[in-house]
């Protein structure tokens, strides 16, 4: 990620601001794990500094796994795009090949789960919220996946259609994620998958966090809503 929003529009047509991460993951790349892209694309009308999450006319995430997938928000939900399927590419009904398939369409992410990713767990320690979060989790017999990728982490909502992304922040343990380059593209695909996001202070939606800087950090709870407001209620204290 570059710090400075850089003008590229040479001839003044362009029409939107583009801010993307091109290797999430990096920390974990060398082990082979699944990585991947965040895409953020704000209008013209607003840029990016001084704008909002809710403002993004669309946003795009890849992962690079054992398939190559990428979700992209539209005006009608979320819809989930797979890359070479085989060699040849992916086969559609009439037989034909195409390197792109639309594999899922207006994906939903149901309001309960079973699935949490705890992160920033050191954060535990100086919030009592956050332990009683993490206590609820393993005494109900939540399912733990979580990699220490934001893209494969939050990305396993989509596919099995549920679960919770929690990274609540400390003094002792600052915020590490980017508003503009990783929260605000995910919070704008689950929310148009009826999922609910919280900026891990107010209880509010991360979508509604005002964009001051390129470089600006949050705590972040995403995923199925009732997980998200219990999130809201222990952590934020939100009621």
């Amino acid at each position: 990620e570059d710090p400075i929003v850089r003008d590229v529009d040479e001839g003044g047509e362009g029409e939107f601001t583009v801010c993307w991460d091109p290797l999430d993951g990096s920390s974990i790349v060398d082990n082979n794990w699944a990585v991947g892209t965040m895409i953020g694309i704000w209008p013209k009308s607003t840029g990016l500094i001084g704008a909002t999450g809710r403002d993004q006319v669309t946003s795009i995430i890849a992962l690079y796994g054992p398939r190559t997938t990428v979700l992209v928000a539209l005006d009608d939900g979320t819809y989930e795009f797979t890359y070479g399927c085989t060699p040849e590419g992916c086969e559609l009904p009439d037989g034909s090949f195409e390197p792109w398939i639309c594999s899922r369409q207006d994906i939903r992410i149901s309001e309960d789960c079973k699935i949490f990713a705890p992160a920033n767990l050191r954060a535990a320690q100086d919030l009592p919220g956050y332990k009683k979060l993490i206590d609820h989790f393993m005494e109900k017999r939540y399912t733990l996946r979580y990699s220490g990728g934001l893209v494969p982490d939050v990305y396993q909502q989509f596919t099995k259609e549920q679960g919770i992304f929690v990274n609540p922040t400390s003094d002792g343990s600052p915020a590490k994620l980017r508003l503009a380059f990783e929260a605000a593209p995910f919070g704008l695909l689950v929310e148009k998958s009826g999922g609910k996001t919280s900026d891990g202070v107010t209880g509010g939606s991360i979508l509604d966090v005002q964009i001051n800087a390129v470089d600006q950090r949050t705590p972040l709870c995403i995923g199925s809503a009732n997980e998200v407001d219990r999130f809201n209620e222990m952590v934020c204290m939100v009621e």
